[in-house]
């Protein structure tokens, strides 16, 4: 750079921002083994499950129907929740610090952690520093996405999920399949099963009626609630008006875990900041109707620091990224962390009921899994990565858009991730389809050319009119869809013959005569 009155001097190049980092490949649950079509296609051949699912997401969502019918202003919560989510996502870093700074004044301690491997690392130096070598958990789906109890198992510290559909999840060495329900792919038998075999000192003579089934369970954790020294949570919402964290439930497990432990450490996604203590109002109406179908949560636990005497003595507030700050940076696809977690998206959508969560390997199912996944994973982490598949995993019905809370428009999230995705993708057979395409459509001869060509397959039609199968590499269209055959004569040839004239004088002479009868739509 040369200075218009002195000698040149260097300039300084401060550079492009970089883009936020994805959450690492390879750790953590974030990513499946297998694309979707293929995961779902194993899924779809189990009935059990399909069963299971069906009965379960409508029983749900008929719940959620009700409860949220019996509000006049259920349209306007919605709104409310956006905008308070838009406003949050606008000041988040601000906020973070004011939580970290509230949260600190009233006796806790804040540790940042920039990915999935941090946390972990975070909450084993924390856990080992009290001695023990036993953890009571809290359901919480951002442990479940870092894999913390693998890690914990890893370093010689057992984890125990004290929610009871998480404790069938872990027990059965299985995956939860459903952000509010883990074990909805599960049923009565299976679970007696699972107790059978995993509970110590189980009855043998346990039956499947449910009760039976939730009164095992608690006498198997409550000397755990009462023996533990640590335990680890997750939050639904942090204000950061007041320091102060959330957790709401059904069971009360939760409250046990957040209460008698002597250390409470809690990983919670940066994303859950709330600005006021006031927004709970909102979001406590919303979360149990749209999750649960119920009113209100039957445990909401707040609690802010550390009080002498009362509840654990020392408190650890660990805040996650991984990701969420890549997701933030898409000014489309950040809406995407507006999500509460609350799983109505999944009970109404058509491809969720049938193919269960599993099929999407991530932490994070249906829906909303489908847009944040990538959001936090990214979905070129390798070839032929399983989350480039994930935006596809959906027919654009709109069912979940409609559904959801916060009035997150997924149906379009799931359109710009596919477009993200084609961009990103480098050469395809589609884009060189398409570009074939454009090449035609260009010149009118090979245009027409090409009409004709396509007039021929109207032979391989069957008597319905249809195409059920079409070569490849249209095959794939064709395997789940039947396509018209081509028309007899084109639009183009219509227009040029002598009943395609006449059919345009006749109706140009309609639209005079109504012109005529009506001044004003002359006008």
């Amino acid at each position: 750079m040369s200075s218009p009155t002195g000698p040149a001097t260097r300039g300084t190049f401060l550079g492009m921002p970089a883009v936020p980092p994805r959450s690492p490949y390879g750790t953590g649950h974030l990513r499946g083994e297998h694309s979707f079509p293929r995961a779902a296609h194993d899924e779809l051949g189990n009935e059990q499950l399909r069963r299971n699912l069906g009965k379960a997401t409508h029983s749900i969502r008929a719940k959620r129907l009700a409860v949220t019918g019996e509000l006049p202003d259920w349209e306007q919560l919605r709104d409310a929740g956006s905008a308070i989510k838009t406003d949050t996502m606008n000041r988040l870093p601000e906020l973070l610090e004011q939580l970290e700074r509230k949260v600190t004044e009233r006796g806790g301690t804040v540790h940042w952690a920039r990915d999935g491997v941090e946390a972990n690392e975070i909450v084993t130096r924390l856990v080992r520093e009290t001695g023990s070598d036993e953890i009571l958990k809290v359901k919480s789906m951002a442990t479940q996405e870092i894999g913390l109890n693998e890690h914990l198992a890893s370093q010689g510290i057992a984890a125990l999920e004290t929610d009871l559909a998480e404790l069938i999840v872990q027990l059965a060495d299985d995956r939860p399949s459903h952000i509010l329900v883990p074990a909805i792919h599960r049923n009565r038998e299976e679970i007696r099963e699972i107790f059978l075999r995993h509970i110590p000192g189980v009855d043998p003579a346990l039956d499947a009626d449910p009760a039976r089934l939730a009164a095992a369970a608690r006498a198997f954790l409550r000397e755990k609630f009462m023996t533990a020294k640590v335990a680890v949570s997750g939050a639904n919402f942090g204000i950061a008006e007041t320091g102060t964290l959330a957790v709401v439930e059904s069971e009360g497990n939760g409250r046990m875990c957040l209460t008698l432990p002597e250390t409470l450490i809690t990983v919670m996604g940066i994303e859950k900041v709330l600005p006021r203590f006031q927004d709970l109002e909102v979001f406590l109406q919303l979360l149990p109707r749209s999750s649960t179908g119920e009113r209100m949560n039957p445990y909401t636990s707040l609690w802010t620091g550390v009080t002498p005497g009362d509840g654990p003595q020392e408190f650890h507030l660990v805040l996650l990224d991984n990701g969420r700050t890549a997701a933030l940076a898409d000014r489309i696809g950040r809406a995407a962390l507006h999500c509460i977690r609350c799983s109505a998206c999944l009970n109404v959508c058509p491809v969720y009921e049938r193919t269960g969560g599993h099929a999407y390997g991530s932490t994070y199912p249906g829906p909303i899994g489908a847009v944040l996944t990538p959001q936090l994973a990214g979905m070129h982490g390798a070839k032929n990565d399983p989350n480039s598949s994930l935006p596809y995993a959906s027919s654009l019905c709109g069912a979940c858009f409609d559904a959801c809370p916060v009035k997150i428009d997924i149906p379009s999230l799931l359109v710009e991730l596919r477009h993200q995705h084609t961009e990103q993708s480098g050469t395809t057979a589609e884009k060189l389809a398409m570009k074939a395409a454009a090449a035609v459509m260009k010149r009118p001869g090979l245009f027409t050319a090409a009409q004709k060509a396509a007039g021929l397959g109207r032979g391989a039609a069957g008597r319905d009119g249809t195409l059920s199968h079409l070569p490849p590499p249209l095959n794939g269209w064709s395997d789940s869809r039947d396509t018209p055959a081509p028309p007899k004569q084109t639009f183009r040839s219509w227009f040029a013959s002598a009943e395609g004239a006449a059919a345009m004088r006749a109706a140009a002479e309609e639209g005079a005569r109504h012109t005529d009868d009506d001044p004003q739509e002359a006008s």
